[in-house]
């Protein structure tokens, strides 16, 4: 199944198939048409024993928000429900599920566990067929339900799709408030829908472009800390913080190689700036760009061999990939308008980037040669597009206008269509989305 979504990319569009009784739920059809998302009816949570039946029914909440927010399934409203589960262990009532049209159905309960821990089961069903397509338990602390949420709909997205699940991951972000002459940035960081929210640094300096690790615990980013930009490294379980490296002149731009062992950043230099690759364990940098140019926001490749970047070596801002020693600069962007913020799909089968032409900032996506160019969506200033980590789905900050205005955070898949906004109890900028969460 996972090749059939390898082919959405060349297709440019995605149409579930409606099932028929003799069709199994996972069964998808690529054509060129619009998207068709898959009927599915998630029943409340039932609560068990002492369990707060308002807590258990929360864990089919986040489950219907994570799968209705990919664009690939709708929830049925749980007012046109016939029949009410009262035991997960007990087949449902096919017949009462097909007059809905769900394709799909999934029950669920919460137990007590021991230690005051939960028990979460959850079953996935089959409503044409009538089998049951998996059955899953997980067992938590109370304060990480959520996560055992998003851990059932990547299990459920997988399993109807073939694709990997996004749900149980996170997003590093600066997280902006105050005025707009006076804004204070800070480190922050949230589930990928948007909750447990939490602070990372505390404002009193300047801090741009965070980015992930390939294990999620480290993120880079610049800070303006001491009044000079440079580029640091924070471990986000324990707050440790440290310096990359003491660099006479400006740092920025950082980003991690997929294999977490380096960081491939900016230096500046008598207005210039090239591309530098330094090893975190021994410190030694190697410059990979040499021009009078700015050579700025570098980014590898998921198997490390190649690097993109945006360079105005050319007169304006292009997209740029070489490899990973720096040999065979090729500019990969010949469309109207200038080009930046290059982040290579965690597939390895496309490039997304900013593009700003005529007034406009648009997100969009090419294959690593530079051809087919597609843009996703476009606004008054929209910036900063980062992957989830299966490379169907994009993450961006976009500012509205005015003097009460900021940027917010949204999220895209690559069909174009499926645009939402990512709620922040603030202004939020700059995201990175985590790898999946180990």
């Amino acid at each position: 199944m996972r090749s059939v979504f390898y082919q959405l990319l060349a297709a440019l569009c995605l149409v579930v198939s409606a099932a028929t009784p003799s069709q199994a739920v996972t069964e998808i059809d690529i054509t060129q048409g619009s998207i068709k998302a898959i009927p599915i009816a998630i029943a409340p949570f039932l609560a068990e024993g002492p369990v707060d039946p308002g807590f258990a029914k929360g864990f089919a909440k986040v489950v219907s928000a994570d799968l209705e927010r990919s664009g690939l399934f709708r929830p049925i409203d749980r007012t046109a429900f016939i029949q009410q589960i009262s035991n997960i262990n007990k087949p449902p009532r096919f017949g009462d599920w097909r007059v809905l049209n769900a394709q799909a159905l999934v029950v669920g309960r919460v137990l007590p566990g021991a230690d005051g821990r939960t028990s979460v089961e959850f079953r996935l069903w089959d409503v044409y067929s009538g089998r049951q397509l998996m059955g899953k338990k997980f067992t938590t602390r109370v304060d990480n339900w959520r996560r055992i949420a998003h851990l059932i709909s990547d299990a459920i997205y997988e399993r109807l799709t073939g694709e990997t699940g996004y749900f149980d991951t996170k997003v590093v972000f600066v997280e902006e408030s105050g005025p707009k002459d006076r804004r204070v940035k800070r480190l922050a960081i949230m589930d990928q829908d948007g909750f447990n929210m939490r602070l990372l640094s505390s404002g009193g300096s300047l801090v741009l472009t965070p980015r992930f690790s390939p294990s999620s615990r480290l993120v880079t980013y610049m800070s303006y800390d001491g009044g000079r930009p440079q580029v640091y490294l924070l471990d986000i379980n324990t707050g440790k913080r440290e310096l990359v490296g003491n660099f006479p002149n400006m740092s920025f731009a950082p980003r991690f190689a997929p294999d977490g062992r380096q960081v491939v950043l900016s230096l500046q230099n008598e207005g210039a700036s090239d591309i530098h690759v330094m090893d975190l364990n021994s410190r030694k940098m190697r410059q990979l760009t040499f021009t009078p140019s700015i050579d700025t926001a570098p980014c590898y490749s998921p198997d490390g061999r190649k690097i993109v970047f945006e360079s105005d070596r050319n007169g304006t801002q292009q997209l740029f990939v070489m490899n990973a020693d720096g040999s065979g600069q090729k500019r990969i962007s010949f469309g109207d308008g200038r080009y930046s913020t290059p982040v290579w799909s965690p597939r390895g089968d496309l490039i997304a980037f900013t593009k700003q032409t005529q007034g406009r900032f648009l997100i969009g996506v090419m294959k690593p040669d530079g051809s087919g160019e597609r843009i996703l969506t476009g606004g008054y200033h929209n910036e900063g597009p980062t992957w989830a980590p299966n490379g169907r789905v994009l993450m961006f900050f976009r500012e509205s206008p005015g003097a009460r205005g900021g940027p917010k955070l949204y999220s895209i898949d690559l069909t174009g269509y499926n645009e939402r906004l990512i709620a922040t109890p603030r202004f939020a900028s700059d995201p990175s989305w985590s790898p999946r969460v180990n």
